[in-house]
């Protein structure tokens, strides 16, 4: 079987004279120690700059690592060191070790995927995000141009994921864009009991709760859209904070878990959870809480607090592993050509 020769890569970027200068010696050292060269262009991955910036020319030869300045010694004793361990290797492992090489220098169609995704999964976040968060006011522009099929297939699609109750969804196409409850306290709103003709919709166990959840409206008090004000505001603030991403190459460092909790969790976690728990009947639980009635304005800002947070903490952390990935295949690609 034909042995394979060594492959050192080379980390550089163009007009990098020291790169030039590796490069040389490399060649004229290639009759006394047989290798092949792949060469990485840094400025092709921000990770890679990031690596590698203030650092070339950096030559991967086997197990080993050089980073400049590079001597002709170093790259004397380095190369005959990945050689010997090399035969070594060969040796040990005969051709079963040998395959194994062959398949890492291999491009596969699961590696071509996979590079695909690692270089583009931010566009994939943010078209997800796009579609989920802008489907549900698809519904109500269908429920107005009298497509209903559609429109009910859009409200039963996502039923499951949000309560849809009409007093805490955006409404378009007509009289006002949202109709809270009373409790709101929001005087100068037509509220969703007058507009609904639905009673006894601060009690948590009404059945006009249901109905609530059904109601789509009608032309005058215009169309639900399919998802309530807070999950609107939080899959935009995941969309807005992955198009800032995007645009800074994404470079923005991930939020500081405690202040993820602070203006991310904290927030929306106080004025769900109190209003949830002031409307339960428990006479016990009456005496420590005043009932609520959130606003639309809190329900949107709690909302878009914490999509923007939770994806300022996590986004910068999946770049670092997608990161990693692209580098990987940024070599094996450079090595297989």
């Amino acid at each position: 079987m034909e042995r394979l020769l060594l492959t050192v890569t080379l980390y550089t970027r163009k007009d990098c004279k020291l790169c030039d200068e590796v490069k040389a010696e490399l060649a004229s050292l290639e009759a006394e120690f047989p290798h092949r060269l792949a060469e990485v262009d840094i400025d092709s991955d921000p990770a890679l700059q990031k690596s590698y910036g203030t650092r070339i020319p950096v030559l991967d030869i086997g197990p080993y690592t050089l980073s400049a300045p590079i001597t002709r010694q170093q790259l004397q004793m380095t190369l005959g060191a990945a050689l010997d361990r090399r035969g070594q290797l060969d040796k040990i492992g005969g051709s079963d070790y040998e395959a194994r090489v062959r398949r890492g220098q291999e491009i596969t169609k699961a590696d071509r995927v996979s590079r695909w995704i690692s270089n583009h999964y931010l566009l994939l976040l943010n078209l997800f995000m796009l579609l989920y968060a802008g489907l549900p006011f698809l519904a109500p522009s269908l429920m107005k141009v009298g497509a209903e099929m559609p429109a009910r297939a859009i409200y039963a699609m996502y039923s499951p994921l949000c309560h849809q109750f009409g007093f805490r969804s955006f409404f378009l196409f007509g009289e006002q864009s949202v109709y809270p409850l009373a409790e709101a306290g929001l005087s100068n709103l037509k509220t969703f009991d007058e507009v609904s003709g639905l009673k006894n919709l601060s009690d948590p166990y009404s059945p006009d709760r249901l109905a609530a959840r059904r109601y789509v409206g009608d032309e005058i008090t215009g169309y639900k859209v399919a998802l309530c004000e807070r999950d609107v505001a939080i899959y935009f603030g995941l969309l807005l904070f992955g198009l800032v991403f995007g645009l800074t190459n994404r470079r923005i460092r991930p939020l500081h878990w405690a202040i993820w909790l602070l203006i991310g969790i904290g927030p929306i976690g106080f004025d769900g959870f109190s209003q949830l728990f002031s409307q339960f009947n428990f006479e016990w639980l009456n005496s420590l809480l005043v009932y609520r009635e959130s606003t639309p304005f809190l329900r949107v800002l709690t909302g878009l607090l914490f999509g923007v947070s939770t994806a300022w903490f996590a986004y910068p952390y999946i770049e670092e592993s997608m990161a990693e990935t692209r580098q990987f295949f940024i070599k094996k690609f450079a090595v297989a050509k």
